[in-house]
């Protein structure tokens, strides 16, 4: 922040892009494009946008970025919007296609690092719709280091049918329950026709909404302004107001290094253990962590979520869905809940410019709401997250624990090379009761791309006779949407030749929750012997985006990062 009481200068970097006689051509080209002089005299705001028209959650982010465009002019700056890419999950999983998505979380905060540098941006703010959107924006600030925000696209309204709100989550288990003859065509198609109703990101307590509340805790994202619904008539007014701060972060100098620092990391983390959050804010949380150049492991969520209360009764494993949590008092009531329980660092800066104590003591709860719990009667006493160890998962592996209470199991494995091969065993009615599905050489480098799992998860639980019987686990992802005994982010995964290669078809696999193991039930000897004897299999990939990251990304349990 500004020194000595000296007011900071706002147009610090963009002045050696626009500023003197030898600059006469930069400004030539942008008054070509209807920047007028005056325009380029003023600190220069970039406007990171993820718009894309391939699906709901992205797709009406060009109006959220006038918004936040008249916000910055409004406050005496100048915007620049470009755009980058974006996947989304719940179009292509199940596909391909799903082994892009993790992938394009570097690919944004790669491209937005290069416009932003390039361009001698002073401000940045980043606009985001989907999963990885918001961690790959997010990277890309603490990495830049100069001020900024992250503004969520926000959340799709729920679909209704039947008297109930559904979600995309609903689809997909009905698919399942569809394959397992449980439901009809024409019950499918009024599933898949109502689930979706309009514009905005995923609407349950799945990874999207798990990430921008995440963010909020953070701090990187204006809390109270980010959560709004994409569909609500006050989102244009709290993009217009992003807008607007990121003026005032750049005037006080207040950049990502000082909000981002362990103990917001560690806030961010509880609020997703309190929230019944998604699997995948484990990956995210440690790569922001690394841009940010701070250490974060996997038994830190651990840690934290013991001593977290469930409070949110939010989908999948709960009823409700994003927009009711906004409307209950959304992260300021939840903030409010866990400064009231010790579980929050309370003096950690939001982009707002204020801490989070002073926030939440601006929260108002809904009459008579039941989605954010007191903490005098929470749903679990202990958070969502748990990590598991074991001679399958040395490095540690994820399990969601929210929606379910089974907290043991032991069966014998199916082991499966490829996400397809378990979908169709699944399909074709070929698992049993208590088996283990095991899914490798889907991780980081194995897929690659650690391809997210939901048509396979969903199609289990709409089953009624497995739903409660089987288990899986995966050095793959799962969907924030996934709910049951399903064990994701195995590490070391099988490609690099982790023990989850050496696991056989009928080996007996035992999961633990309460001591926190995951093992496979052979000797340590026979563990090693099958491992000597494993050779390596071809990339599947030769050249190419998905070559580069197979060779250059770290474990899951470093946060799948590329260095």
């Amino acid at each position: 922040m500004a020194q000595n009481g000296k007011t900071h200068d706002p147009k610090w970097k963009s002045g050696a892009l626009t500023e003197g006689p030898s600059r006469a051509g930069t400004r030539s080209m942008f008054r070509s494009v209807g920047f007028m002089p005056e325009d380029l005299h003023k600190p220069i705001i970039g406007i990171a946008n993820t718009w894309t028209e391939i699906g709901p959650c992205n797709f009406h982010l060009r109006t959220i970025a006038e918004a936040v465009k008249q916000g910055v002019r409004d406050a005496g700056g100048t915007p620049m919007e470009f755009n980058t890419v974006t996947i989304s999950d719940g179009i292509t999983m199940g596909t391909e296609g799903m082994k892009a998505s993790l992938i394009s979380r570097e690919v944004i905060a790669d491209s937005i690092e290069l416009v932003s540098r390039g361009n001698l941006f002073d401000g940045l703010v980043c606009i985001a719709g989907c999963d990885k959107n918001m961690p790959g924006t997010v990277m890309a600030l603490a990495r830049l280091n100069i001020p900024g925000l992250m503004i969520y696209g926000g959340s799709i309204a729920p679909g209704h049918l039947n008297g109930k709100d559904i979600t995309i989550q609903d689809v997909y288990e009905a698919i399942g329950a569809h394959s397992a003859g449980k439901l009809s065509d024409a019950g499918l198609e009024a599933i898949e026709a109502n689930a979706c109703p309009g514009v905005g990101a995923c609407g349950g307590q799945f990874t999207a909404n798990t990430m921008a509340m995440a963010c909020e805790f953070l701090g990187i994202s204006p809390i109270g302004l980010s959560g709004v619904p994409a569909f609500s008539p006050e989102k244009h007014a709290a993009s217009r107001k992003a807008g607007a701060m990121v003026m005032e972060l750049a005037r006080r100098d207040l950049r990502p290094s000082q909000i981002i620092t362990r103990e917001s990391l560690e806030n961010a983390i509880t609020s997703v253990a309190a929230s019944g959050g998604s699997t995948n804010s484990v990956l995210h949380l440690i790569a922001i962590a690394h841009e940010a150049g701070i250490k974060l492991t996997v038994d830190d969520f651990d840690r934290l979520s013991r001593n977290t209360p469930l409070l949110c009764d939010l989908k999948p494993g709960g009823k409700y869905v994003a927009p009711d949590y906004y409307n209950a008092g959304g992260s300021r009531l939840l903030a409010a809940r866990l400064i009231e329980a010790g579980l929050m660092h309370k003096d950690c800066i939001n982009v707002t410019g204020r801490t989070l104590a002073e926030e939440a003591a601006e929260a108002v709860e809904a009459p008579d709401q039941d989605v954010i719990h007191p903490v005098s009667s929470p749903i679990k006493k202990t958070g969502g997250l748990v990590i598991l160890k074991g001679n399958i998962a040395p490095d540690g592996c994820v399990i969601k624990v929210a929606g379910h209470n089974r907290l043991e199991h032991r069966g014998p494995a199916r082991v499966f090379d490829c996400e397809e091969d378990a979908f169709r065993a699944v399909d074709s009615g070929s698992i049993k009761p208590n088996e283990v599905l095991v899914i490798r050489y889907e991780g980081p480098k194995g897929g690659p791309g650690m391809r997210e799992m939901l048509q396979i998860t969903a199609a289990l639980v709409a089953i009624p006779e497995l739903s409660e019987t089987v288990a899986l686990l995966t050095d793959g992802r799962f969907s924030g949407a996934t709910r049951g005994l399903m064990v994701g982010h195995v590490a070391p995964e099988a490609a690099v030749g982790g023990p989850i290669a050496a696991i056989h078809e009928g080996d007996i696999i035992h999961f633990d929750i309460p001591n926190r193991k995951l093992d496979v039930e052979v000797s340590e000897k026979e563990l090693q012997s099958r491992l000597q004897n494993w050779k390596a299999p071809e990339p599947k990939f030769q050249r190419g985006v998905f070559r580069k990251y197979a060779n250059t990304v770290s474990s899951a349990s470093q946060g799948a990062v590329t260095n």
